[in-house]
């Protein structure tokens, strides 16, 4: 226990004598923080005494530069006053100058405007003087020819009248004669150019009348039990289907209509990929083929209508030009050839100051009755009248397509593009195909027609058979008969052949007489007496005519 008392008083003892060696070395601590502050005061003192020095230095400074920047500035305000003030006094000169010169202008001017006043009542006088004049001569003049004034002015516009109308009439007729015989030369041009930007040739699109079958398999599915698969597929289509004697696997598709004859190809072709040929495939394809080829119709239509920019149409309208795209004519796809047709009438009417929209709206339909001419009675100039009169088309429309085979009389100028462009589409080379053998046949047969007739001597079918050359003996037969001849053969063909456009049969009488003055020319006119009369390409007797 004492020894726990006595650590506690040791502990005691420490403790005071710790706290009072704290308080000592705190004291010491104080007394050097206190000298430390008086020395960084003194510093500071010192410093801060050095800071206003130079600050005040700097505020002198800056006060003098100051003074003499005013200063400068006063003595250039001084400056530019003094010279505003000499500016002032001299446009103060000036202006008492010009004061001078005004008062010198308005006295020049009066003086004038005095001279003036007294010129126009000079003048006034003068006039007054004529008019009285004039009366006086009028007068004189009335007296002495017994005429009054109006009577002579009517008097000479008569005679101005009758010399105006006799000058429109020289000229209107030597316009008439120039344009006459200008006319076949510019419509050759007109037309070349026309063929040179028109038509594109584009390969023929050869319409296929056969499917060709080559999985036995498939042929034998496709005829089905009996052949009731092929005779359900004759049925829907509206078709005949005959597979060729000599390659089995061909399949003939037998109709007059192209529209159904391309439906039937699409479907078989459809059913020989798919594999799958019973009753409802049958029915599913041939459904969906009418879908396909009535959406290509349409398709078309609306193509061939927005490429040739000939303004709004009526749709059902659209789609029976789109059927065009399934016919031919002679090889050529109709549709193809009234686009030409609308191209190249377009061209002519722009050329000739022409509606150029109507005219390839025009081009354009002029053949449209033969989308329906094999399912309707009637021609297709007949049908392609009757469908523009439904769609209420324009008349000038309505007259192409009546006139431009010469059924009806041409009452527009469009008319007439249209027919040329028809011509032109339909005769230029390549355009449409026949037959080598049947090219030939027809040649010689126009041969043949020429030939057997009384007096000729030699004949030539020319440009692909679009023409038929007659040279006739001119012993035999006189311009009469040469007119009567060409009229024979022109009917004779019309008769036995059949054609496509037009031909032209051209008759020609060639007569030579040469005489010669002198022996030697004499001999020499013997030895060739027999050849003075042979035909000749001459414009003499020469007779055509058109088919």
């Amino acid at each position: 226990m004492i020894y726990v008392i006595l650590g506690i008083i040791a502990c005691i003892i420490g403790v005071i004598s710790g706290v009072s060696l704290q308080k000592k070395r705190y004291a010491a601590e104080i007394a050097k923080a206190h000298q430390e502050a008086s020395k960084l005061l003194d510093r500071a003192r010192v410093k801060a005494q050095k800071e206003t020095e130079k600050i005040n230095e700097a505020s002198d400074r800056q006060t003098s530069d100051y003074k003499e920047s005013i200063e400068e500035e006063l003595d250039s305000y001084q400056a530019d006053n003094a010279t505003r003030q000499i500016r002032i006094n001299q446009r103060e000169n000036g202006l008492t100058q010009t004061a001078t010169r005004l008062d010198q202008v308005h006295q020049d001017l009066s003086k004038r405007n005095n001279e003036l006043s007294e010129l126009k009542q000079s003048i006034a006088d003068l006039k007054k003087q004529a008019v009285d004049l004039s009366k006086e001569r009028v007068e004189t003049l009335e007296k002495r020819g017994d005429l009054t004034s109006a009577q002579a002015k009517d008097q000479i516009f008569d005679q101005l009248s009758q010399d105006l109308m006799r000058e429109k009439d020289i000229e209107l007729r030597y316009q008439q004669d120039e344009a006459a015989v200008n006319a076949p030369k510019i419509a050759k041009i007109m037309a070349v150019d026309a063929i040179q930007r028109g038509p594109v040739d584009m390969p023929r699109e050869h319409t296929e009348h056969t499917v060709q079958i080559y999985d036995n398999s498939t042929k034998q599915k496709l005829v089905g039990r009996d052949g009731q698969n092929i005779r359900y597929i004759e049925t829907l289509t509206g078709v005949d289907l005959v597979f060729d004697p000599d390659d089995g696997s061909l399949l003939h598709v037998v109709t007059a209509d192209p529209i159904r004859r391309e439906i039937a190809k699409m479907a078989i072709t459809n059913l020989t990929v798919s594999k799958q040929i019973n009753v409802q495939s049958i029915e599913h394809q041939v459904q969906a083929a009418q879908t396909d080829v009535m959406n290509d119709i349409r398709k078309t239509g609306e193509q061939t209508v927005s490429s040739l920019h000939i303004g709004w149409m009526h749709p059902d309208l659209i789609k029976i030009i789109g059927r065009l795209k399934y016919r031919t004519s002679y090889g050529q796809n109709v549709l193809n050839h009234s686009v030409e047709v609308a191209d190249i009438a377009g061209l002519l009417a722009a050329e000739l100051g022409l509606n150029v929209k109507l005219a390839k709206r025009a081009g354009l339909l002029h053949d449209i009755g033969k989308a329906i001419d094999r399912e309707v009675d009637g021609t297709h100039v007949e049908l392609g009248v009757k469908i523009a009169e439904t769609f209420e088309e324009d008349p000038q429309v309505i007259n192409s397509i009546a006139s431009h085979h010469g059924d009806v009389d041409v009452t527009t100028p469009i008319a007439h593009l249209v027919a040329a462009g028809d011509s032109i589409s339909g005769g230029r080379p390549g355009a449409r195909s026949e037959s080598v053998e049947e090219y030939v046949n027809r040649l010689k047969s126009l041969e043949r027609i020429a030939s057997s007739k009384r007096g000729v001597r030699e004949s030539y079918a020319i440009q692909a058979g679009r023409e038929i050359r007659i040279m006739v003996d001119p012993r035999k037969v006189n311009d009469q008969q040469n007119a009567e001849l060409a009229n024979q053969v022109k009917d004779e063909i019309e008769d036995e052949l059949t054609y496509p456009g037009k031909i032209k049969v051209t008759s020609i009488r060639d007569f030579k007489a040469v005489a010669f003055v002198g022996v030697e020319k004499k001999k020499a006119h013997r030895a060739n007496d027999g050849k003075n009369c042979q035909g000749q390409f001459k414009n003499v007797g020469f007779r055509q005519k058109e088919m």
